[in-house]
């Protein structure tokens, strides 16, 4: 079923339940309005004296008897008497009204119980019945039933015209409101077709298609901008992986030759191309990284920073005996919100830039308190022309080219505290006079 579909069964559904409505509160008012003369005259009539010799209005159509316990009507007269009458006329007590068919005409009936000895004029005076009995109060209605079955029919037509009229008002309501929403969808239809993301739709008015239509642009620049992102990074990766593979095969072409070469010459070409391929498992493992987005899987918990920290500082200090590099660390309890695999990550990439960066026998320290990681090195320091670079994908200074690595852990760092809503920035440590990279993280909201 389409949405235009539903839409005019709605409309439709719509209408068709408030002609149903109205029609059924006119006939009921109307009724009630017809039958509700008819039964005040008949209480009206019930209240008067009690006539056992019965009264006849031929011109209203309308009479009185008296119903005998043993079902005998005084005067005799061709009004069935069935159950309930007798029931009544039995001492059964309370009054009714009812409609019933007499002889093919409508009648409606009062049936009003009398108690044992009631008193009722009759054509010698007054007289005493001894048993119960009742008084039978009729009044014709075929003409109220007749013109109430015209009605009927009339209510039925008025519905059925009703129905079909909210029928075409749907169609063309439905096809004037579907309009502008088939109009998005040809344009979107057209955008998947083409497959530009560089297009958007008209933004129209401030209602809900108008908002339909700025939602989507904000997707298609979302959509475009993570294609831009990530041709990028093919090209930067391509670029990157072309030098250390052109070198390897440099390398593997000589090595072709090695019985032509000296011991030490063979050994030293091994020995470069195990560190360029060790470049390339970096590479591609960084590459992976950046590949995850900005989302990583698992949920976002409550972490020890101190513990991630001591941990990182540990595998560091590893790496920094080997430049006779001491690492300081003023680590204080804290927790933030973040997974422990990124944060490792994240820290473990500032201690391997701050170790990296800086020269035989420096210094590096580490601080941690209150959700805040700072890393700090006596190293060479970034540029003022550098800063605005530091974060980007596969950017290296001038003088930091001639080192190993891709370009990439900075870029993965700010991409783990971007994941975390966090805050990265770099400047300059006044104390040790080299980089100091300042990491700070959401802290969870303790409940006193």
């Amino acid at each position: 079923m389409t949405f235009r579909s539903r839409v005019i069964a709605a409309t439709v559904a719509a209408a068709a339940l408030a002609v149903v409505l109205a029609c059924l509160a006119s006939f009921v008012s109307t009724r009630s309005a017809l039958m509700h003369s008819v039964d005040e005259s008949l209480l009206q009539a019930s209240h008067g004296p009690i006539n056992a010799d019965g009264a006849d209005d031929t011109h209203y159509g309308s009479f009185t008897e008296l119903v005998l316990a043993n079902g005998q009507t005084i005067p005799t007269s061709g009004v069935p008497i069935d159950d309930t009458i007798r029931s009544y006329a039995k001492g059964k007590s309370g009054q009714v009204l009812r409609t019933v068919d007499i002889g093919n005409q409508w009648y409606r009936e009062l049936i009003v119980p009398l108690p044992a000895k009631s008193l009722v004029s009759c054509s010698s005076g007054i007289c005493e019945i001894k048993s119960t009995s009742a008084q039978l109060y009729v009044v014709n209605v075929t003409g109220q039933v007749s013109e109430l079955r015209k009605l009927v029919r009339t209510l039925l037509l008025v519905a059925a015209g009703g129905l079909l009229l909210a029928l075409a008002l749907g169609v063309m309501l439905a096809r004037a409101a579907l309009h502008p929403l088939e109009e998005v969808t040809d344009e979107i239809e057209t955008i998947t077709e083409t497959s530009d993301m560089r297009r958007r739709l008209e933004e129209g008015d401030a209602d809900e298609l108008g908002r339909l239509r700025r939602v989507f642009n904000r997707l298609l620049s979302s959509v475009e901008s993570s294609q831009n992102l990530q041709r990028q990074l093919v090209l930067d990766a391509s670029h990157e992986l072309r030098t250390p593979l052109t070198s390897l095969r440099t390398n593997a072409q000589v090595l072709s030759r090695a019985n032509e070469l000296d011991p030490d010459d063979l050994r030293q070409l091994t020995n470069d191309m195990v560190t360029q391929v060790d470049e390339l498992a970096a590479l591609v493992t960084d590459l992976g990284e950046l590949a995850r987005g900005e989302r990583s899987e698992g949920p976002i918990v409550d972490l020890r920073l101190d513990e991630c920290v001591d941990e990182c500082v540990d595998t560091a200090r590893t790496y920094a005996r080997i430049k006779d590099i001491s690492i300081d660390a003023t680590v204080e309890p804290s927790t933030v919100l973040g997974r422990r695999d990124r944060l490792i990550r994240a820290v473990s990439n500032l201690l391997t830039n701050a170790v990296k960066f800086t020269p035989v026998g420096g210094q590096i320290h580490v601080a941690s308190h209150d959700g805040t990681i700072t890393v700090s090195d006596s190293g060479p320091g970034i540029s003022d022309e550098d800063l605005p670079y530091v974060f980007n994908r596969f950017w290296r200074s001038a003088s930091s080219r001639s080192l190993p690595g891709s370009g990439l852990g900075l870029s993965i760092v700010a991409q783990v505290v971007a994941e975390f809503q966090g805050t990265v920035s770099v400047d300059r440590d006044p104390v040790l006079g080299g980089a100091r990279f300042t990491v700070t993280l959401p802290t969870p909201a303790f409940e006193e």
